[in-house]
């Protein structure tokens, strides 16, 4: 074997361990939405949302899945030629070269959309990039004769593989195997609660549970034993993440908006840094959530598109109280108005899609959390059933105390 093959089959084999790897972690968090990722090192450089991400899959397939059979296609090929001879190990460069450039141009586009879109590195992937790059590379390097010669030779390989039925047989059970590795893949289990006519889906938010979890006790017996979801959130030097999926056209995410501005002045004083509060869109809208078919809001998405718009200006939060203010006659025209006069956006419309991109994301994430109403709140990765005032104030102190940040 030539050093040239050897370089190829080396990034072929790299290019498969990751992909195996990234199908195992995809797989694993789907399973156990409350799996820590090896690879999740910090919030930027993080697996779980560019898995959980719109990015994440390509026509319903994960992304992982058809790494695995992109490199063990390339593996089988380079295996053949060295075992049948077919196809004529002289061409196995070319092949390599001519089946690597879509997956390049895939893997440019993934790894932009991650950086400048998701603002995430996922290490698994980006193992995977250099090795599908460096298999286009190496396979071009080998390639001796003219790339206008290859339909001719491709027909003869194609000629000599039907006159070995073993080489056959190997391909159809990789087919096979390629087509059970996606049946299998694991599926989220929660979906949408039907309504009582079993047409579109409710996404409500629960009632709150009037004894549910009423003494610091019994919170601290609930978070200490509910699992604990990895939600990657930019939080340097908190000791407690607060994370809110809210929908600005949801009564009770306004409600909330308004009734927890005095825990975060409470926190702020008594804990300087320790507790931030975070809000992720998840607008019931199917513009931007595709867990929502029939969402109910049909403005969620541009109210929040809008609100990141205006916090480029920081006038977030004063957007924010003028739409939970007009929730109930919320029109598309007066938001525009409302993001130019209380935002400061003058071009909503120009920035509108790249924005969109990015509420898309945290409607992913949500989804991949199994979030389904709203608001819906995680403190430090927990999800709470119970979001009232007294009962997160709680929560907060216990997460405190457990920092060893309060005694």
């Amino acid at each position: 074997m030539t050093s040239r093959a050897t370089l190829l089959l080396a990034c072929t084999l790299l290019g498969l361990a990751a992909a195996s790897a990234a199908t195992w972690v995809h797989a694993e968090l789907v399973r156990h939405p409350d799996l820590a990722s090896v690879c999740d090192v910090s919030a930027t450089v993080n697996c779980t949302e560019a898995y959980a991400s719109p990015y994440g899959k390509l026509a319903g397939i994960p992304v992982a899945i058809l790494g695995v059979v992109f490199f063990g296609g390339l593996l089988l090929l380079q295996a053949s030629a060295r075992v049948f001879r077919v196809p004529e190990p002289a061409h196995v460069g070319a092949y390599v070269f001519v089946l690597s450039l879509p997956g390049v141009a895939f893997a440019a586009y993934l790894a932009i959309a991650s950086w400048l879109v998701l603002h995430v590195v996922c290490l698994l992937c980006v193992t995977i990039d250099v090795a599908t790059l460096g298999v286009c590379v190496i396979g071009a390097l080998m390639t001796r004769f003219p790339f206008a010669s290859l339909p001719g030779r491709l027909a003869a390989d194609l000629k000599g593989l039907l006159a070995r039925p073993a080489a056959v047989v190997l391909g159809a059970g990789f087919a096979a195997a390629a087509i059970a590795l996606v049946a299998l893949f694991p599926h989220a289990a929660e979906e949408p609660l039907l309504a009582s006519g079993g047409e579109a889906p409710v996404f409500v938010a629960p009632p709150p549970a009037e004894e549910a979890m009423p003494q610091a006790s019994q919170v601290g017996d609930y978070m200490n034993t509910a699992s604990r979801r990895m939600i990657p959130v930019d939080a340097p030097g908190a000791a407690v993440v607060v994370v809110k999926f809210n929908d600005y056209q949801c009564p009770p995410c306004g409600n909330t908006f308004q009734a927890y501005k005095p825990l975060k002045a409470k926190w702020d004083k008594e804990a300087p840094g320790k507790v931030k509060f975070v809000t992720k869109d998840f607008p019931l809208e199917a513009e931007c959530n595709p867990t929502i078919p029939q969402g109910p809001h049909p403005i969620a998405c541009e109210a929040a598109a809008a609100v990141r718009m205006a916090r480029k200006n920081g006038k977030a939060e004063a957007l924010e109280d003028w739409l939970f203010a007009n929730q109930l006659t919320l029109t598309l025209d007066g938001l525009k108005r409302a993001v130019r006069d209380i935002g400061g956006v003058a071009d909503f419309d120009a920035q509108y899609p790249k924005v969109l991109a990015d509420v898309k994301t945290d409607t992913g994430l949500g989804g991949f959390l199994g979030v389904r109403s709203t608001p819906t709140f995680f403190v430090n990765g927990i999800q709470m059933p119970d979001a009232r005032v007294p009962i997160m104030d709680l929560a907060i102190e216990h997460e405190l105390k457990r920092a060893g940040v309060r005694k």
